[in-house]
């Protein structure tokens, strides 16, 4: 499934000051109003040694399935395709390993995910959970296959090359067509990226389906996150700030429509840190290329979904209605400038290995000339693959 870098809840209890902007940008931002609020994630103590966490799922996977191959892995484990020795049915199984669930918030989070798999079950653009097993060393989450492969990698891979804002925008209306069914269901993301959204089939018409709700969490009116989780490049201002919503999704979509309209991503930085800091008080700028050669339509929607503000953007619903991205709407039908094509094939390739040095390396301690050698190293081990 999707191997792009995030950063969990017991990551933020684990460092709390980790992923902290600093004070002085953050009091520039224009306040968010408060409510009262409690922080549901505040458990911090480790669960005792030898202790196992009991989920109450059932226990014979490996006589109900056969392991096939791998399909990717993450922080907390890895997923393989497998095949219902009953039916014949191929899957999809996550495995999440429990010598990872070091503590209570981590054993919560597995089982807010199942249950909001469970409550999305049905939607066409959500990847179906079957049923979730255990056993000493792993909880398995055994998901519907989705055989069209990654997002990006699926547009990059058109033989025709032709790709064009109509295209892009048949993509971002599935995405808010999720959004949306998950908020209206009392859901948030909390981790929407490119990695996230799989194509069911390769057929040119199959469906876009989005995975991995580890993350995700129930929404209480009135209450915010006080959390920092995603994805470095997608998460919103107001994650950052602590106070955050079912309008960080809409934000991640955003993030994700320049990506699909320009090739790269709106906020860029040499470190983590300076990310954010681009998230907080870095502006569209509209006149790079290739921003003159698409529709004012398309400016108007990217801008409108990336408003720093939560409370001013469009809710993924109001989104929907928008002309640029309505199925009888107005985005352009003419190929984007070849450039686009060309910057996405470099983020793909070089993203995940950069999300990666974010995190562990940071330029100004470690030395520019380090950095250098870590990205030779890095292009030659992607340029295998």
């Amino acid at each position: 499934m999707g191997c792009g870098l995030s950063f969990s809840r017991q990551d933020a209890h684990e460092s709390n000051d980790q992923r902290d902007v600093d004070e002085e940008t953050v009091e520039a931002m224009p306040a968010i109003p408060k409510h009262e609020n409690v922080n549901v994630n505040s458990a911090v103590n480790f669960i005792p040694a030898g202790k196992i966490a009991e989920f109450g799922y059932s226990k014979d996977l490996k006589q109900r399935y056969r392991q096939g191959k791998l399909l990717g892995h993450g922080q907390f484990g890895y997923t393989y395709v497998a095949t219902e020795l009953s039916t014949g049915r191929m899957v999809a199984v996550k495995n999440i390993s429990r010598s990872k669930m070091l503590r209570p918030i981590a054993v919560d989070d597995v089982k807010r995910e199942v249950k909001i798999m469970k409550a999305l079950s049905g939607h066409e653009n959500v990847v179906q959970l079957y049923e979730a097993f255990e056993d000493d060393d792993y909880v398995y989450l055994v998901m519907e296959l989705c055989e069209g492969g990654e997002l990006l990698d699926r547009i990059l891979a058109r033989k025709d090359g032709r790709y064009s804002e109509k295209d892009a925008a048949a993509v971002v209306r599935q995405m808010l067509k999720v959004a949306a069914h998950c908020h209206l269901n009392g859901i948030v993301h909390r981790d929407l990226k490119p990695e996230n959204f799989l194509f069911k089939s390769c057929t040119k018409d199959s469906l876009l389906k989005v995975t991995d709700f580890g993350l995700s969490d129930f929404i209480v009116p009135g209450v915010y996150f006080h959390d920092v989780v995603g994805s470095t490049y997608y998460v919103a201002p107001e994650v950052l700030k602590k106070q955050s919503g079912p309008e960080s999704d809409v934000w991640s979509i955003g993030v994700i429509t320049h990506i699909l309209l320009c090739g790269r991503r709106p906020f860029c930085g040499k470190t983590e840190s300076r990310v954010f800091k681009e998230v907080l008080r870095q502006q569209l700028d509209f006149q790079a290329k290739p921003w003159p050669t698409l529709s004012s339509n398309a400016k108007d929607f990217v801008y409108k979904l990336l408003i720093k503000d939560p409370k001013s953007r469009l809710t993924a619903a109001q989104a929907l209605s928008h002309p640029w991205v309505r199925e009888d709407g107005h985005a352009a039908e003419f190929p984007l400038d070849i450039s686009v094509l060309s910057n996405m094939r470099q983020f793909v390739k070089y993203s995940r290995l950069k999300q990666i040095a974010l995190r562990i390396y940071d330029v100004d301690t470690l030395g520019t000339w380090k950095m250098h050698v870590l990205f030779f190293y890095g292009r030659k081990m992607l340029s295998h693959s």
